[in-house]
């Protein structure tokens, strides 16, 4: 009797043995044929980006309204818009001009306890360092000086009297005369001398558009045109201020 159970068992064991060893030729067979396909996939996807690799770009010029596109050599590289000389001299006036906004606006945190105020000098001197930097980056990449070259003065700085050329900028005295006030009166000052200001920057953009071949690039026009509406907001703004707490006078 035990010699049986002990062969049967036996049996038993061959014949789990047997089905687990199909199991894994099967799972052998059936990962080969997988493997192969990825691989084959891997290199068909290699093949293609070869052969992608080697295909010259297609470069289209799309056409004015109403004319079908162009389609240029490969060879075609992108260059800047020709730049008119006005372009260059109102970037260059425009930074000089925009520095002393921000500096009218440095003086608020220490000179007046006007919330109003002094949320309004937080958005025109963040949104005029930030036009600053644009403007630096849009000169440099044309090759162009940063500061504006005036004729016979090599070493003109911005407190000299390229000043006096910029509409609307404040004198040494009403900057000296606002470094001095305090409450109510810088209050005063200030608003009235921003809109002064601004009212500057709005006749500098008129003169760009009024020039001609002037203010036609994408990035000038954009530019110009969103530093008009801006300070046109902002002016409306200020003139309130001052009307409603009589310091207009």
């Amino acid at each position: 009797m035990f010699g049986y159970r002990q062969n049967a068992k036996l049996q038993l064991f061959t014949v789990k043995s047997a089905s687990r060893t199909g199991t894994q030729v099967v799972g052998l067979r059936c990962g080969f044929l997988i493997a192969s396909a990825l691989a084959s996939s891997l290199s068909f996807d290699a093949r293609a980006q070869q052969q992608n690799s080697t295909t010259p770009p297609v470069v289209v010029q799309p056409g004015a309204p109403g004319k079908p596109s162009k389609t240029l050599p490969p060879s075609t590289k992108g260059t800047l818009p020709p730049k008119s000389p006005a372009d260059v001299e109102f970037m260059q006036g425009m930074i000089m001009h925009h520095a002393q906004a921000v500096e009218m606006t440095a003086l608020i945190p220490s000179h007046t306890e006007n919330k109003e105020l002094q949320s309004l000098g937080a958005r025109i001197s963040s949104s005029q360092s930030d036009e600053i930097k644009f403007m630096k980056r849009w000169l440099a990449a044309r090759g162009e000086a940063i500061s504006m070259a005036m004729p016979g003065m090599p070493d003109m700085d911005k407190s000299g009297p390229a000043m006096a050329l910029m509409p609307g900028m404040l004198s040494p005295e009403q900057m000296e005369a606002l470094r001095k006030a305090h409450g109510a009166e810088f209050d005063r000052l200030f608003l009235i001398g921003m809109i002064q200001h601004h009212n500057g920057a709005l006749t500098m953009v008129k003169d760009l558009f009024d020039t001609a071949g002037a203010g036609q690039e994408a990035d000038i026009f954009n530019f110009a045109t969103d530093a008009d509406n801006t300070q046109r907001a902002e002016i409306r703004i200020m003139q309130s201020m001052l009307d409603k707490k009589g310091l207009d006078k």
